[in-house]
């Protein structure tokens, strides 16, 4: 139950904050420097997995755990 109010909290912020990135933005971007990997290929979601996986691995638990989720996620 932890872990997953760990990952909901983790997802929420990362909502938060990219949104007002994007309100700020005009309406006609200027191509990404990065082109955008297709849909299956690295991501946010498949990066919250990996990253989920190697700390259970570890058996990180706690503060540890949720500063090598931070650190991972960044990566």
């Amino acid at each position: 139950m932890k872990h997953t109010f760990l990952l909901a909290a983790a997802l929420s912020a990362a909502c938060l904050c990219a949104a007002p990135a994007a309100a700020d933005q005009p309406k006609e971007q200027k191509p990404a420097k990065e082109e955008p990997k297709p849909a299956g290929e690295g991501g946010q979601q498949n990066r919250m997995k990996a990253c989920n996986a190697e700390a259970s691995k570890k058996q990180l638990k706690g503060e540890e755990r949720r500063a090598f989720m931070s650190t991972c996620l960044k990566g």
